[in-house]
């Protein structure tokens, strides 16, 4: 009888199995790059705005608040965006002919609200308290990026649920402690909140001069005054994530202990999923 297929169909069975076997895998990871890729996140691409409004100015170049625009950042979920007459406190004295600015002129003008582009969104199905955050100490840097190093506003995370639960499960990571400035600022501790300051080093009570609120914003008057900054201060003002280094991880359970923060709780679904 003849021989039905030639020696090299053995080799093309083997090939066939072979891409057959992994076909699914390519296509999995394939999409799941696809899925995570700045074309579909939207992180790191600049934003088209009614207004270039730029955060390296007001915040890096002139030492404005974050507070003084996303005035309910420490006592509600949204950071809210500004209303106009709060462009115009400043803009009504400066600037005040640039071309730039005639969208908020004229929503000055005529009482209707500029429409910004919403550069940062969670899921419906997903809870986010901004002042739950700030409150605990957490740098709008963290999931921001290095907000006042842009000039035109994109997002500088795409808050994976991955991403969100590594701070949720291992928060110790994160309780980063911000030294006050040495240009004098007090902060906004209420009295009692971390007991008599008892004299002695600055240096040694300086983590708890500050609320962790106001560590967040001390941060932002470092950068604008040009003061020299830590190595982890560096990084968190670079867009890093605000972990602690490893050889400082059990001041960071200290701080969670402080703060009174539970990790069972934290990593609860209903957290995040109500």
């Amino acid at each position: 009888m003849a021989q039905l297929f030639k020696p090299y169909a053995n080799s093309i069975a083997s090939m066939s199995l072979l891409i057959a076997a992994g076909a699914p895998v390519l296509l999995i990871v394939t999409g799941s790059l696809i899925t995570r890729s700045p074309s579909n996140t939207k992180a790191l691409v600049p934003i088209d705005q009614p207004v270039p409004f730029s955060h390296k100015h007001h915040i890096k170049e002139l030492g404005i608040d974050c507070r003084y625009c996303h005035n309910t950042v420490e006592e509600q979920a949204n950071a809210s965006v500004p209303a106009t007459e709060v462009c115009m406190s400043c803009h009504s004295q400066i600037w005040t002919n640039s071309p730039m600015l005639e969208p908020v002129r004229d929503s000055y003008k005529t009482g209707k609200p500029i429409k910004w582009t919403k550069v940062n969104a969670v899921p419906d199905f997903v809870y986010f308290d901004h002042s739950i955050h700030i409150n605990r100490g957490i740098s709008c840097n963290t999931c921001h990026g290095a907000v006042q190093e842009m000039p035109i506003t994109w997002k500088g995370r795409p808050f994976s649920m991955a991403w969100c639960l590594d701070c949720h499960k291992h928060p110790e990571k994160y309780m980063l402690d911000i030294a006050p400035s040495k240009l004098g600022s007090k902060g906004d501790v209420p009295d009692g909140e971390h007991g008599e300051d008892q004299g002695g080093d600055h240096a040694e009570h300086s983590a708890n001069i500050l609320s962790p609120r106001e560590q967040v914003f001390e941060l932002y008057r470092k950068i604008s005054s040009g003061e020299k900054l830590t190595e982890t201060e560096w990084r968190l003002s670079q867009g890093h994530t605000q972990h602690l280094p490893p050889d400082d991880i059990h001041a960071g359970y200290k701080r969670m202990e402080e703060k009174g923060i539970n990790v069972s709780q934290l990593s609860d679904c209903w957290v995040c999923h109500r």
